[in-house]
């Protein structure tokens, strides 16, 4: 008789609950394995989202334009030397206000001199010379009449004559061509003006000269001032003929001066991409300096043409907004799925602290502030909501 029999359902109730507790625990891990898994990919997808910051751009004011711009005399002349020679002496220095035909300076020029002596010894020598032909032409046509000589003799002494003569012009020409040589010994002012260059002394070896660096004097005429302004194609439209402005020099912070529009170029200069525009401005009291720099800042008011529609208001940005690469300048801006959208736009002005955007970008647009690299179309980003940058501010 076997004594094991009823040991039979016992093992096979602990072979069920062995299975079901190892059926337990291995879904258990799965589980466990599964979230895992799901919690690693979630961490991985938001690590792979950047955190952006966004700005609204906003509109810029278009009140004032301001340009450098430098500062001419109303007429400047160079005095080089026609003749050489010597300085004799000098009567206006640096500074000097001098009237139109004043005596600057006089030249020394015994070789010249030599030359206008010789010159009239030479045109005396053809006057004696001519006056002789005259009277043996006079002598000889009246022997004509008695036909004691021949037309052929009497018509050589007449070509005589006329040859002499010819020669004596010719000397009277040279001697005035001296003379006139000679005055340019006294260098005179052309205008009312200043002296505002001197270059040379008593003494001096002077030649002839024309080039730029070789002039011995410069007169000034500083009464009024040309101001000279290269304005870049897209705000031209914002300067006229007549439109005042205000001018500041670094020499005199804190004070202004009206000037006046009086001429623009009307056409773009290709190496600048500008329009050089002349004002004018008034300079009795002499307080400004030509040659110097200055800051023009046109008026808005005055700048805008009356006929024109009020123009659109173009928007600020940030420099670190830009995307600058081979696809052009563009920005990074997210839609309401925080997604990346980029766009082209253009640069109208670069005011140092903000860009100034003409085209492609509206003020309902949020663009990232400082966009990561490689960022590309359609990627989803995380908006940083704790730390909101102000939007960009400045005026053109």
């Amino acid at each position: 008789m076997r004594t094991d029999a009823p040991s039979t359902p016992r093992l096979r109730v602990a072979a069920a609950v062995a299975a079901a507790l190892a059926v337990i625990i291995v879904g258990s891990g799965l589980w466990a394995c599964q979230s895992s898994a799901e919690q690693l990919k979630t961490a991985a997808a938001e690590r792979g989202q950047p955190t952006v910051n966004l700005i609204a751009p906003k509109p810029l004011t278009q009140e004032a334009l301001e340009l450098p711009a430098r500062i001419e005399a109303w007429s400047r002349a160079p005095i080089y030397a026609r003749v050489s020679g010597y300085l004799k002496r000098w009567q206006a220095d640096i500074g000097t206000p001098v009237k139109a035909g004043q005596l600057l300076a006089e030249i020394e020029t015994p070789d010249l001199d030599q030359q206008l002596a010789q010159a009239r010894a030479e045109l005396n020598t053809a006057r004696s010379n001519a006056a002789l032909a005259a009277s043996t032409a006079k002598r000889w046509q009246s022997l004509l009449e008695s036909d004691s000589v021949s037309r052929q003799e009497v018509e050589e002494r007449s070509g005589d004559l006329a040859a002499k003569q010819s020669t004596v012009n010719a000397l009277q020409a040279n001697v005035e061509r001296i003379q006139a040589l000679k005055q340019f010994t006294r260098l005179t002012a052309p205008f009312d003006g200043i002296v505002t260059a001197r270059n040379t002394d008593v003494g001096a070896l002077i030649n002839v000269g024309g080039s730029p660096g070789s002039e011995l004097f410069v007169v000034s005429d500083v009464r009024r001032l040309r101001v000279y302004v290269n304005v870049p194609q897209r705000q031209v439209t914002r300067v006229q003929s007549g439109a005042k402005a205000q001018l500041t020099v670094p020499e005199r912070p804190g004070q202004t001066f009206d000037a006046t529009v009086e001429s623009l170029s009307r056409s773009i200069n290709t190496g600048t991409g500008a329009m050089l525009v002349q004002l004018v401005v008034d300079n009795t009291r002499g307080e400004l300096l030509p040659g110097g720099f200055a800051t023009v800042r046109f008026v808005g008011s005055a700048a805008k043409p009356s006929a024109d529609p009020a123009p659109t208001s173009a928007l600020g940005l940030p420099p670190g907004a830009v995307i600058i690469n081979k696809a052009g300048v563009q920005v990074a801006t997210v839609d309401a799925q925080n997604r990346v959208q980029l766009r082209k736009v253009t640069i109208a002005r670069d005011l140092g602290t903000v860009l100034e955007i003409a085209t492609g970008l509206t003020a309902q647009d949020r663009v990232i502030e400082n966009p990561p690299d490689g960022l590309a179309n359609g990627d989803v980003v995380r908006v940083n909501t704790e730390a909101a940058t102000p939007a960009a501010k400045g005026r053109s």
